[in-house]
Order: C-alpha cells, then structure tokens, then sequence
C-alpha cells in the first residue's frame, strides 16, 4: 500500500503529471500520423522525466559536488561565508527574515567551524535585486542565535553574486589583516567560488557544505519515479553549470 501510495502521488503531482499528459499528446499525434508534434512531445516528456530522477540529478550534481572535499582538520584565521538566499520578510523567532533552504547548511558549517577555532565570520551577501532583502543582516542574526558571539560577526552587505562576494570580501579580509581564510559555500557552489575568489587574489581553504551526493550511492526503485525536489537538484546543477559557463566567458 505505502509503495502504491508513493507511486499515485509521483504520477499525479508535478513533474510526473506533466510527464503523462506529455506522453499522451505524443501518443494521440504518433497515432494521427502527426509525426513533429508527436515526436516534440515526446522529447520533452523524455527530457522532463530524466531530470527529475535521482540517478540523472545525481550524476550532474557530483560533477560539482566531487571537486573539493571537507577538510579532517581545517585551519585559518577567518572563516568566510557566502550567502545562498533568504525569506527577507518571513517571520523568525529572534526577529524578521529567514535563510532558504539552500542558506541553512551554509550558516551550520561555518557555526560549527566558529565554535571549534573562535575565529571571526564574514558574512557576505547583499540585496540581489531592489525588491529583495539584503541577506547578511538575517545570517548574521541567526549565526548569533547559534552561539557565534555578535562580536565575532563581520557583514558584507554589497555583494549581489559570487564575483562580488570574492571583491568585496577582499576589502574587509585587507582591513582585518587576516591572510588564512575558510571558505564556506555550498558544495555544488565551491568550484565557482574558489575561482572567483582566485581571480580577486584570494587563497582560499574551501570547506564545502550541503552535500546531495555521495560516492558508491545504491539507488532503488523510487529513485527512478519523478521527483519536484528531484527536479530542482538538477535545475541547481544545471544553472551552476551554465554560471561556470559564464564566468570562463566573463572572466
């Protein structure tokens, strides 16, 4: 019953709905001898369902994720880390605005990594677009809620993408006088990031966090059932590589 459960909600919610109604327009133009409609329909439902399944998402995600693994015993003089999103003005306990889901693992890693050097953070993250929040201030009050001492919190509230975050970041790593930093980022988000803060003359010790993906992972027959968080991974892996693209062009 739980498996049947499981498959009826993976056909009948996006993406697997949208997969079906794709592969029955494919059907009824294949059958009207409609052949490009046809063929085009089925294409996308074919595209569609690879990217929402596990092992299709999985595998773009540890072409970004394998690169840099989490240090056994880190060391440095100011941990860095860069913002991933927030809710501006969602309701918090300790105030307003919350990290997103892809925020969280972030602001966890570079706590825990505060409590075990005492070091100081860098918090770098501004306003992305004028109708967003600016996304330091909300990381820093939860950092504090974690146990970082307010004093221990540094934020950089201008940068609006990686290459900012790597240019402002300098300035503030300058005015600290502080030469060993740790990077703290998403593990699909390191590779870019290591580059750009490369590119701003910056030598990072990268401590990747928020892994999806792990090697020798088994999958089973779920893993091969359409998935929106599934699909998502993969619209995350696909948008990174598109932005490594970009900054090789960029850059």
């Amino acid at each position: 019953m739980i498996a049947l459960k499981h498959i009826v909600s993976c056909l009948l919610l996006p993406p697997g709905i949208f997969v079906l109604l794709l592969l029955a327009i494919a059907a009824r133009s294949l059958a009207r001898k409609r052949w490009e409609p046809g063929l085009l329909a089925f294409l996308l439902a074919a595209a569609l369902y690879a990217l929402s399944i596990q092992p299709v998402a999985d595998r773009l995600l540890r072409g970004l994720e394998a690169r840099y693994a989490i240090p056994s015993d880190p060391e440095g003089d100011v941990i860095v880390l860069l913002g991933g999103g927030v809710y501006g003005a969602a309701d918090d306990l300790t105030g307003i605005g919350f990290p997103s889901e892809e925020m969280l693992p972030r602001i966890v890693t570079a706590a825990r990594l505060q409590r075990r050097l005492e070091v100081p953070v860098v918090v770098s993250g501004g306003k992305v677009f004028g109708h967003s929040a600016a996304e330091a201030p909300v990381v820093g009050r939860v950092l504090a809620d974690l146990g970082v001492p307010p004093g221990k919190i540094i934020l950089e509230g201008k940068s609006r993408d990686t290459s900012e975050n790597a240019r402002y970041t300098k300035g503030v790593l300058d005015a600290m006088r502080v030469r060993r930093p740790l990077l703290v980022t998403s593990a699909f988000h390191m590779r870019r990031s290591v580059m750009a803060f490369g590119k701003a003359g910056i030598a990072v010790t990268p401590v990747p966090s928020g892994f999806r993906t792990w090697a020798g992972r088994t999958t089973g027959w779920t893993d091969y059932m359409p998935s929106s968080a599934t699909l998502l991974h993969s619209s995350i892996a696909l948008r990174e590589y598109l932005a490594l693209a970009w900054f090789g062009i960029a850059g």
